[in-house]
């Protein structure tokens, strides 16, 4: 993770023993995108799931961008997250067969794209 860092996970480090880290894209909208640069985002009690084969961010709250008006989402909408194929098998397996659990460390800016730190403990 080398980028501006708009927001941490505050309990993830405290509470989880953290085994693997990944590196995901996220897919947003415009009005989100303007949220989160006003720094309106809180990864506190968000995770990740696996569902037929994507990977998907449930929790995560960017609060509505205040000029948004009609084209503002659900602060809590689920977002997909965007990984390989090989990436998401590999997590998928962790669930499965170790019983892990997948969350987001951090959320930062890599360049002009809003990246996520996932962790699986």
């Amino acid at each position: 993770m080398n980028g501006k860092i708009i927001s941490k996970n505050p309990i993830a480090r405290h509470n989880y023993d953290i085994k693997d880290t990944l590196e995901a894209g996220i897919v947003l909208t415009g009005t989100e995108i303007k949220s989160i640069r006003s720094g309106k985002v809180n990864l506190k009690d968000s995770y990740i799931n696996i569902k037929n084969g994507e990977a998907f961010i449930y929790g995560l709250h960017i609060s509505p961008y205040e000029f948004g008006n009609i084209y503002n989402k659900d602060p809590l909408r689920t977002r997909k997250l965007l990984l390989n194929k090989k990436e998401i098998l590999k997590l998928s397996i962790q669930i499965k067969q170790q019983g892990l659990s997948i969350i987001p460390i951090s959320l930062y800016f890599k360049g002009s794209f809003v990246k996520v730190e996932v962790r699986n403990w």
